[in-house]
């Protein structure tokens, strides 16, 4: 019977998910319309006010349905000092589609709105692509070294689009997330890649350095989330279910200063520096999540 229980409150909060998102997602279409109808910049600012609405009462909406009904003891630690106005480079380790609902519950309006950098190319894609660009998400362009080498008059240019695309970031707070590890972590992944850490995968630097390369100036602090689950390996459906009791979310204020500032593209020596302190991090990150692990054990 309690199988069943959970199931059908799985099912029920799907439906609210898909509604939601369908109401909102809406409202946001038609004020992506209007946006594009009226090409001029004052006109723009205010759809994208209003668009950053909707998008925080998504957000809102799915906290109260899907987070505060249930019966999950969520321990947060160092956000006591954010603030709406500052500047933040989110980056966090990966473990469930659990961890985005979880970081949005977090950070509503602690700081401001999640951003991802997103692949010029995803502009295309129906509807959510000009959703993203209703919000202001970046959009950027990257080249592979190899296409560098036969089109090098295209050198430096992809930095030249992303810095374009976080100029109108320079009086307009912004958070930008970015899960380093580029996915989500499976032992059977950590075991592929040989990665060095027990209960993380290998960090990917060149996301973010890039991101700092782009708006380093600009940024106030790198955010570094640690989110555990003192219940085991999360299952988003078992989330879903009411069935997770326990989430563990650790967040470190990192400022940034002028040695994580630097040309990730071309400066080599930046480039390694930048990668030994990234996985430093890392490491720090899988000793924590390490000493949880065997306090959910001695439990």
């Amino acid at each position: 019977m309690q199988a069943i229980t959970h199931h059908l409150r799985g099912i029920i909060s799907v439906l609210y998910l898909t509604v939601n998102t369908l109401v909102w997602g809406t409202f946001l279409f038609a004020v992506t319309c209007l946006r594009l109808m009226i090409p001029l910049v004052s006109w723009r600012k205010i759809c994208g006010r209003i668009a950053m609405f909707i998008a925080e009462s998504w957000v809102f909406f799915n906290n109260t349905g899907i987070i505060l009904t249930r019966n999950i003891d969520i321990v947060v630690e160092g956000i006591e000092k954010l603030d709406r106005k500052a500047w933040y480079l989110v980056i966090s380790n990966h473990q469930s589609w659990t961890d985005i609902p979880i970081l949005q519950k977090v950070f509503y309006h602690k700081i401001p709105f999640l951003k991802f950098f997103l692949k010029k190319e995803l502009i295309w894609v129906p509807v959510l692509g000009q959703a993203w660009w209703a919000l202001d998400f970046p959009f950027m362009k990257r080249y592979t070294p190899g296409f560098i080498k036969k089109h090098p008059h295209l050198k430096g240019k992809d930095m030249e689009i992303t810095r374009k695309a976080c100029e109108k970031f320079k009086d307009n707070p912004v958070s930008i997330m970015n899960f380093t590890e580029g996915t989500r972590f499976t032992t059977v992944k950590q075991q592929r890649q040989k990665s060095p850490f027990k209960n993380l995968l290998r960090p990917k630097a060149g996301g973010i350095g890039f991101v700092l390369s782009a708006m380093g100036d600009q940024l106030s602090y790198i955010l570094d989330v640690t989110i555990s689950y003192p219940d085991g390996e999360p299952d988003f459906w078992e989330f879903l279910c009411g069935k997770m009791r326990r989430i563990h979310v650790s967040v470190r204020k990192i400022p940034v200063t002028d040695e994580l500032v630097g040309d990730y593209t071309n400066d080599k020596d930046y480039r390694i520096r930048f990668q030994r302190w990234l996985n430093d991090l890392w490491n720090q990150k899988d000793l924590y999540l390490e000493h949880e692990i065997k306090g959910r054990l001695k439990n």
